[in-house]
């Protein structure tokens, strides 16, 4: 009886035993479920808190890129003056200054008289050729009737009328040679300068000239441009003409450009009509001149500093692009053109739409996570 007692009780026990294991195992698998459920939560509520997964994400600006115009000019310092700008000198050899007639900013016209030159001794010359031709003249016309009756020789006739008609061209000749012994205004114009004095010699050989009379009823800039320009620069191109003075900028057109290279500085005329009287131009005054040479009405253009610089793969730029739902900073190669102003047109490497990161780009890496 005990051992049916005994054997009873240790089948009970291990009946126990293993109702006990199972309610553990059931346990951890439902343990187990829960844990799977919590960690799907957590993760979940994580990635809502942080997308990115703790990696670090750069916040950027960005424009897309479209197509414009882009200009690209050549600048030049020029200076302001007259059409008629004219340094005035005797006509002939020169002589003492005896009267200035004119002070600076006077107005003169073309003839005026400026200046009186020393002539007394053409005066007298002019004196006595007069005498000679009125003493020629008078034995001419007793040669003239005595000939008329076939009285004399025609040999004496003529001589006299020689003597007659020498005396009249030296006093013709004379006569110019006293008009040029005055210094005239060969313009309309502004008297400018006067460098002579009176009791000075004034000559037409003289380096520094007598008077300069400027026009400014018409205005032109003008500068004399590099050589390495001269297949650029044609008449008909745009041009900006910027007065410091004034501050004023002007849209011009250029009106001449000259085919001839001064062989000393190795560079050449360019010249701009200016609009008659439309500011108050003064001659010498500075004027920078911004030349168009070359225009582009559909370029693909970035500001220069937004370009950057790789010893290994040349010149970048970024541009943000999606890429499986997240945003991402690219390198993109880029090959630039030309530049002007700030600008720089990119010839390869970039194309219309694409988004140029122009703020905080100087930190990213390629591929690196952004927000904008």
């Amino acid at each position: 009886m005990k051992k049916i007692i005994l054997i009873t009780g240790i089948i009970l026990f291990m009946v126990s035993c293993a109702g006990k294991e199972g309610d553990k195992k059931a346990r951890l698998e439902q343990l187990r479920k829960d844990h799977d459920k919590i960690t799907a939560e957590i993760s979940a509520l994580e990635k809502d808190l942080d997308p990115t997964g703790g990696v670090t994400v750069t916040k950027v600006n960005v424009e897309i890129l479209a197509k414009k115009t882009f200009d690209h000019y050549i600048e030049v310092q020029g200076r302001i003056d007259g059409n008629e700008n004219i340094a005035v000198s005797p006509r002939n050899q020169g002589g003492v200054v005896t009267k200035i007639l004119v002070h600076e900013g006077d107005n003169v016209t073309m003839g005026q008289v400026l200046a009186e030159l020393d002539a007394d001794v053409l005066k007298q010359q002019l004196k006595d050729l007069k005498n000679k031709l009125a003493f020629a003249t008078d034995i001419y016309n007793r040669q003239k009737t005595l000939w008329d009756q076939k009285i004399g020789s025609e040999v004496q006739f003529l001589k006299a009328k020689n003597d007659m008609e020498s005396a009249q061209n030296g006093i013709a000749t004379l006569e110019d040679q006293l008009k040029m012994s005055v210094i005239t205004s060969p313009i309309n114009g502004t008297v400018e300068e006067i460098p002579i004095k009176i009791g000075q010699m004034a000559s037409s050989a003289s380096p520094t000239p007598c008077f300069r009379i400027v026009n400014f009823s018409k205005a032109k800039a003008v500068a004399d441009v590099g050589e390495a320009y001269s297949s650029k620069i044609n008449t008909g191109d745009q041009v900006k003409i910027f007065l410091p003075d004034l501050n004023q900028e002007l849209d011009e057109r250029v009106t001449f450009s000259s085919k001839y290279i001064n062989p000393t500085n190795r560079t050449f005329l360019v010249q701009v009509d200016l609009p008659a009287n439309k500011l108050l131009f003064r001659a010498n005054m500075i004027a920078v001149l911004r030349i168009k040479d070359y225009s582009n009405p559909a370029a693909l253009s970035v500001p220069q500093n937004f370009i950057q610089n790789s010893r290994d793969e040349g010149q970048f730029v970024y541009v943000a692009v999606e890429e499986n739902g997240k945003k991402i900073a690219r390198k993109r190669l880029v090959t630039p053109l030309v530049t002007f102003n700030g600008l720089t047109e990119i010839a390869k490497g970039l194309s219309e739409g694409d988004k140029i990161i122009t703020a905080g780009y100087k930190d990213l890496y390629n591929g690196q996570l952004i927000e904008y």
